[in-house]
């Protein structure tokens, strides 16, 4: 089996032609080598990639004594060229990728990443999951959001799960979070106008990783608008149609007023200080990233957790024409290029991870798990007031392209939505010249994907 690992890998080298080319895993676990091995992982520097190797190191040895787990990070937004300049090189210091979902396509048609199909159907129990998770963050070609093709291939399992919750001062506007997004808007303004010196609105607008593009695909899906048509792959008309240029209108126009001077680059780690230190009436974030928001020493809101709890509420996005949130999270993947013990490790410990009791207990570690037992847990749903958004979120969870031209397409986006927030662009030329130059990438490619829209 080995050797199968080692052979399959090797066909993989060389295939960029566009084609589907990920090499198979085996269905049945090679053996486990009892020599010293370092099974490594690559993400993005934030609490998460530290909780995971934490978790792994004192978990997993309990039944691998002879292995370290190792999470190397990086910054946010050098994560994508950290991992597939590597990939490009046929050669990777990781074993296991952390892909965001949208990553898969381009990994999967380069040949750089297995495909763990089989190893699927005969170690992890499917039906343990809502479908859609399981294709968010494995399947490719992706299917359409909320169901999965039970025939497609699978090239990664569910490692955290995430999305966008709405953070809100409950001394300042209520215990009850605004319902629908013109309510929220309205709520915000009046918090601002009400006291000085803190803004109505905190959200992500950095033209880097992904953060401008997400606040607009945000607003984009709430209004009623669509990224594409992914049969016909068609941006331009569907991006930039009417519910789209209203979304980018509210975006600019009335949500970016209501937030900090200077803010226009502002990520994760921005929204969380304004937050933390009492400078926003309500706030849009990651889910995955607020925990550190409850931490004393790091808020100007309480002296202990409860404290600040009385203050801060977290709930779901507010809905309006439609109640779409953002699908974050990422999956983990075995590198088509690691040594055949470290492609046999990270088959095993992927195995192990999805495990319901591992699962619960990541969940207590501060990890958003995805099998629905562990989601519906106490361990989950009592770990952090905004566990329970989470779970209430999966249904509505919007996703955006999952095809090999991702990173482009982001760019674009992230590029130009930053630059209408920032003022060097009105809101309509913005959004026409996201969906003219998209829609150029997606005609120059010959390769087809999936929707996930």
């Amino acid at each position: 089996m080995a050797a199968m690992l080692v052979a399959t890998t090797m066909a993989a080298c060389g295939q960029d032609d566009g084609a589907t080319s990920a090499p198979k895993a085996p269905a049945t676990i090679p053996e486990l080598t009892k020599d010293p091995l370092t099974l490594s992982f690559i993400w993005f520097d934030w609490p998460p990639a530290h909780a995971l190797e934490a978790f792994a190191n004192a978990e997993y040895t309990k039944v691998r004594s002879n292995v370290t787990i190792k999470v190397n990070t990086v910054p946010n937004a050098n994560w994508h060229d950290a991992m597939f300049t590597q990939f490009a090189a046929h050669k990777t210091d990781f074993d296991i990728p952390i892909l965001d979902s949208q990553h898969i396509g381009e990994a999967v048609t380069n040949g750089n990443i297995l495909d763990i199909t089989d190893f699927v159907k005969k170690n992890i129990d499917v039906k343990a999951y809502n479908p859609y998770l399981l294709a968010a963050y494995g399947q490719y070609p992706q299917a359409e959001t909320g169901k999965r093709d039970e025939n497609a291939s699978l090239y990664g399992l569910p490692l955290l799960g995430d999305t966008w919750t709405m953070i809100y001062r409950k001394d300042l506007i209520g215990d009850k979070p605004p319902q629908t997004w013109d309510e929220m808007i309205s709520v915000a303004e009046k918090c601002q106008a009400d006291n000085p010196g803190v803004s109505g609105l905190a959200f992500h607008q950095a033209n880097g990783s992904d953060a401008a593009a997400v606040t607009y695909n945000t607003v984009n899906g709430v209004y009623g608008g669509n990224l594409w048509d992914s049969k016909t792959r068609k941006i331009n008309g569907v991006l930039n149609d009417a519910a789209g240029q209203e979304a980018m209108d509210v975006l600019v126009n009335k949500m970016k007023p209501l937030t900090a001077a200077g803010s226009g680059n502002w990520f994760i780690d921005e929204v969380n200080a304004a937050v933390a230190q009492g400078k926003a009436c309500i706030a849009f974030n990651w889910i995955a990233a607020s925990g550190g928001l409850l931490d004393p020493k790091q808020s100007t809101l309480g002296t202990t957790r409860e404290e600040i709890l009385d203050k801060l509420g977290f709930a779901t996005l507010p809905s309006q024409k439609t109640n779409l949130v953002p699908l974050g999270g990422m999956g983990m993947h075995v590198s088509a290029y690691s040594p055949a013990a470290n492609q046999a490790e990270a088959l095993n410990f992927m195995k192990w991870f999805e495990q319901p009791d591992i699962q619960k207990k990541w969940a207590a570690a501060g990890g958003v798990p995805s099998r629905t037992d562990a989601l519906e847990s106490p361990e989950f749903l009592n770990a952090g007031p905004f566990n329970k958004v989470y779970a209430d979120s999966v249904s509505r969870m919007r996703d955006m392209w999952n095809v090999p031209e991702y990173a482009r397409l982001v760019d674009i986006e992230n590029t130009n939505v930053n630059a209408a927030l920032n003022g060097a662009k009105t809101p309509k030329d913005a959004l026409n010249d996201i969906a003219k130059e998209q829609q150029g990438v997606l005609d120059s490619g010959s390769r087809k994907g999936g929707g996930g829209l």
